[in-house]
């Protein structure tokens, strides 16, 4: 995850805590501090936190003023509170931020990401048609402009797109004859999978995928998991700052631990959560798309009557 996003994702966390307990500037700086600390551990950027944050604060009435007319069917306190502060975050960086480091369209494509994930089923489709409002009478500024990194990027073809390997897997133990399953919790408000990067060291460059994947959980979660079935790969493309696109290969496994205790998160990168799960809540978890097939596919071979394996 990029620091500057993660540094929004913490600006925006914090100015809604603000927001929803009466906007009391004296705590706003103990806000964004815990954040940072619970959140955001070891972040490089926090001083766009703060810039972020008291340019926001300070151009606070300016923001709402231009968001009502913007918005004229929805007075400022009529939006919900986490839209709000999106949209407030988004016309910041419009508006003031230096166009060379965050151009027009990056600060909308940004309060558009933050809202789909913060927000609700509309949010960002409410945020799209504010700002963009805003952005036609500001001139389109930018409109013609092709970031850097596409230019750098734009013309590989996905065959030639480097490829980073990842291992996951999908954590289940057996507690009094029941089945749970191990799951990490992202910045994003996501329950995901463990997983890291394979052979991404030269002293491990010739590890199998499954030796990987063993070290990866064991890294990231504290436990020492016995791999009992292969569950396929995924992938998807990712956008590196300087290396552009990546094709990322995740193979993923169907893992047992017998010492549930065990669990614990201890190597976080964009994670503040681990958890177990017994299987009858796992329905009701926010999800990947591209996992719930994976974790899907693992409980029916869990539940499979005439499979002895597990």
């Amino acid at each position: 995850m990029a620091n500057r996003h993660l540094s929004r994702s913490i600006a925006l966390q914090s100015l809604f805590e603000w927001d929803f307990n009466g906007m009391n500037n004296l705590t706003l700086r103990s806000i964004v501090k815990r954040n940072l600390e619970e959140f955001a551990p070891g972040i490089e950027e926090t001083i766009f936190v703060d810039e972020l944050v008291d340019g926001i604060i300070s151009k606070q009435a300016k923001l709402d003023s231009i968001i009502e007319k913007a918005a004229p069917d929805w007075p400022i306190e009529k939006i919900a509170f986490v839209d709000r502060n999106v949209l407030r975050l988004g016309l910041y960086e419009l508006l003031f931020a230096d166009r060379k480091e965050v151009p027009a369209r990056v600060a909308i494509n940004e309060a558009i990401e933050l809202a789909k994930t913060f927000g609700g089923e509309n949010s960002g489709r409410f945020v799209n048609g504010v700002l963009g409002t805003i952005y036609k009478e500001l001139g389109e500024p930018g409109k013609d402009e092709v970031p850097a990194k596409k230019r750098r990027v734009a013309d590989v073809p996905y065959e030639q797109m480097p490829v980073e390997k990842l291992g996951g897997a999908v954590v289940y133990t057996r507690d009094g004859g029941k089945l749970a399953l191990a799951l990490v919790h992202d910045m994003f408000g996501y329950w995901t999978l463990s997983k890291g990067k394979i052979g991404d060291a030269p002293a491990i460059a010739e590890e199998s995928t499954e030796e990987g994947t063993k070290r990866e959980v064991k890294e990231e979660i504290s436990l020492d998991i016995v791999i009992k079935s292969d569950l396929g790969k995924n992938e998807y493309v990712a956008s590196h700052p300087e290396k552009g696109k990546i094709r990322k290969q995740v193979h993923y496994y169907l893992a047992e631990v017998k010492d549930k205790n065990q669990l614990k998160l201890t190597k976080q990168e964009g994670l503040n959560d681990t958890k177990w799960f017994p299987l009858e809540e796992i329905p009701d978890l926010r999800m990947y798309d591209d996992i719930v097939p994976i974790v899907t596919r693992a409980v029916k071979l869990l539940l499979d009557k005439g499979n002895n394996n597990f």
